[in-house]
């Protein structure tokens, strides 16, 4: 694949969906006695939302139902928002379903620190209290600054330290899917 001392691809569109399907499939197989009707996804915005949108089509096509699925900003529950030099975007929180006593998928494209699953379980108690919360990632980096692993996982990826995992989705850029790293660039604390 193309790279440049900046950005090295990591994979293409055909391995993402792959890994999309497996993480439906591992769902499906871990959760088929479960509630039907208690049983919800979460996509954190941005990158979770289209991993999210497309586990549900996967589960769908696979289990002939299909879950309901909500959105979720965490942009005020993160514990860095007072240390950036500008004010994150805020997206829309959109869960159109009652949380309390529900099995919920929460997802996000990839997990790295943890903090960002550290603050979404923030976010998701101010709309109640669910029965069990499970993450679903695409990749997993390994690299954790909380204690936070996921229970279904597309696949481990091991890159350096110094560098940041991104996708690619084709519904913000209009492209192909596609997982690149790029340096790590630390934000100055003002």
């Amino acid at each position: 694949m193309d790279s440049t001392p900046d950005k090295t691809h990591l994979m293409d569109a055909d391995e993402i969906s792959a890994l999309i399907d497996k993480i439906a499939q591992e769902i499906c197989e871990k959760n088929k006695y479960a509630n039907q009707d208690d049983f919800v996804f979460i996509g954190i915005h941005r990158g979770g939302v289209p991993l999210a949108e497309r586990l549900v089509k996967s589960i769908e096509k696979k289990a002939r139902f299909l879950p309901p699925l909500g959105t979720l900003d965490i942009s005020m529950y993160r514990d860095d928002i007072g240390m950036r030099k500008t004010l994150p975007y805020i997206f829309e929180t959109r869960i159109p379903f009652d949380i309390n006593g529900k099995v919920i998928i929460l997802v996000d494209d990839v997990l790295q620190s943890g903090r960002s699953i550290r603050a979404a379980l923030d976010a998701i108690t101010d709309y109640g209290r669910p029965a069990v919360v499970r993450l679903a990632a695409l990749l997993d980096r390994g690299l954790r600054e909380f204690p936070i692993n996921a229970d279904y996982v597309g696949r481990f990826v091991d890159v350096p330290p110094e560098e940041r995992i991104k996708i690619n989705w084709h519904e913000y850029c209009g492209e192909k899917d596609y997982v690149y790293t790029v340096r790590n660039r630390k934000e100055s604390i003002s």
